[in-house]
């Protein structure tokens, strides 16, 4: 009950435009061959930024191989850092007020499966 209050909150509050922002960067990304990995992860992150609340942001469990680790490099340097950084500015921006404080924990939440998405589920 307190996750759908929260996730009603969460949409009206500005993770409509944060979700649809992920959904429309990937979506172009998924135009170009090389950008389709990327394209996929920022998706991702964009569903998970539609519902956060009662979720939970486990480490995958299979063995990260050669492509990967590079898509990984790639995505850290170009998306990751970027998407963190401004997880992290919104977070610290709702830390102000109390009332805030929930939905920073979830930036806090969707700033870690932004930085390494390959290495991180939303369940």
């Amino acid at each position: 009950m307190i996750g759908c209050i929260g996730n009603i909150l969460w949409i009206m509050l500005g993770g409509l435009p944060l979700a649809l922002g992920y959904l429309t960067g990937g979506l172009l990304l998924c135009f170009t061959i090389v950008g389709i990995p990327f394209g996929i992860q920022i998706i991702k992150l964009g569903h998970a930024a539609f519902w956060p609340f009662g979720k939970e942001v486990l480490p995958v469990r299979r063995p990260p191989g050669c492509i990967a680790t590079i898509i990984t490099i790639l995505w850290l340097l170009v998306f990751g850092i970027p998407f963190a950084i401004a997880h992290l500015v919104l977070a610290a921006l709702l830390c102000i007020t109390i009332i805030g404080i929930p939905f920073a924990k979830q930036h806090f939440k969707l700033m870690q499966l932004s930085l390494l998405p390959l290495n991180y589920e939303l369940v």
